[in-house]
């Protein structure tokens, strides 16, 4: 058994390192760096801080999933940019699980494979939990994050960092970015994926010659490392850990504590889904799996709406960023949303 463990994981690990981390946490982790760089303070705030308008901040954030194709680990990066500028924990929360629930192309093969019911439950319950997940967080949290940022968005220190650069340039450096990891992760041939990659990377450097001061590719680079250096070790840790676990847990063992609407049903399914790790889009394939061998379509909602937002690595990185308290808060919420709502809906259909 230990030795069919070592080997799963070693393989889980394997195909992680030769199918994610070139096209999605590469790029993810330079997005960051780009953003603890390059936005100042203030313009953080002004959109994500405590004291931003809450329409503005959770409306963005809780929708951000729709635009970038990631995965549970890939998003990290992005949240650790966001969160340790300033955002309010909150709307940084909101974007933490929206960005991998619900990008369009999951909900679309989700709609497709499971039914237009799925998708749509899928689609509104993900936009919901990051919009009450985000409120309850920032409820229990908001005051001590605050402190831990350094105060609030108005104070002096936040005022004095303005950012010189016209939000033009930002959006078409970030687009940028942003596309890089979207086309590495796309459905696009081989060659011609390489052949976008390498157009938009030689753009990037353009703009980097033409528009960055002396001193801001230096201060980006730094950041991009300080981010993967934090997250990237513990990610592979959990990626062998999840590989190992599902030596021991079997699709056709789980399917026979998963198949009824039982609120032991939508639990363990959430727990499960929580525990795992899922690539963008491949928890679709797995959970029609698992519905063909009999489970119930509450679970298989709990499933889907508790596996893409977490995973036994990205807890273990979320951690590193935000502490213990926290991220087990988080945690909780998340599975007994997922509970929740997968007990509702197995009712109604």
């Amino acid at each position: 058994m230990l030795t069919m463990m070592l080997q799963g994981g070693w393989n889980e690990l394997l195909e992680y390192l030769s199918a994610h981390v070139l096209t999605c946490l590469v790029p993810a982790f330079f997005i960051a760096g780009g953003i603890a760089a390059l936005l100042s303070t203030d313009m953080i705030l002004r959109h994500f801080g405590p004291k931003a308008s809450k329409w503005v901040s959770y409306s963005v954030a809780s929708v951000s999933g729709t635009i970038l194709a990631v995965c549970s680990c890939t998003v990290l990066p992005l949240f650790a940019g966001i969160y340790h500028k300033g955002a309010g924990i909150g709307p940084a929360i909101a974007f933490l699980y929206s960005g991998p629930a619900i990008n369009v192309l999951a909900i679309v093969l989700t709609a497709r494979a499971l039914g237009v019911k799925m998708g749509l439950a899928r689609a509104v319950g993900a936009v919901i939990f990051s919009l009450l997940i985000g409120l309850v967080m920032a409820l229990v949290f908001e005051r001590g994050h605050e402190t831990e940022q350094g105060g609030s968005s108005d104070s002096a220190l936040f005022a004095a960092e303005a950012d010189a650069r016209p939000a033009w340039q930002h959006l078409i450096f970030f687009g940028l970015l942003v596309s890089i990891l979207l086309v590495g992760t796309g459905n696009i041939p081989l060659w011609g994926k390489i052949a976008i990659i390498i157009a938009l990377v030689n753009f990037v450097f353009l703009i980097v010659s033409r528009w960055f001061e002396e001193g801001e590719f230096e201060d980006w680079m730094v950041e991009t490392w300080k981010f993967a250096r934090l997250i990237f070790p513990v990610l592979l840790l959990g990626v062998f850990l999840a590989g190992a676990i599902k030596v021991v847990l079997p699709p056709e063992w789980i399917a026979r504590y998963v198949g009824g609407n039982f609120a032991s049903a939508n639990l363990f399914a959430s727990v499960l889904g929580a525990l795992m790790y899922f690539s963008t889009l491949t928890e679709v394939p797995i959970v029609k799996a698992l519905l063909d061998l009999g489970m119930g379509e509450g679970p298989a909602l709990a499933l889907l709406l508790a596996g893409p937002a977490l995973s036994l690595p990205s807890m273990l990185a979320i951690r590193n960023i935000m502490g213990t308290k926290k991220t087990l808060v988080y945690v909780i919420l998340v599975v007994v949303m997922a509970t929740l709502s997968g007990y509702i809906f197995g009712a109604l259909v």
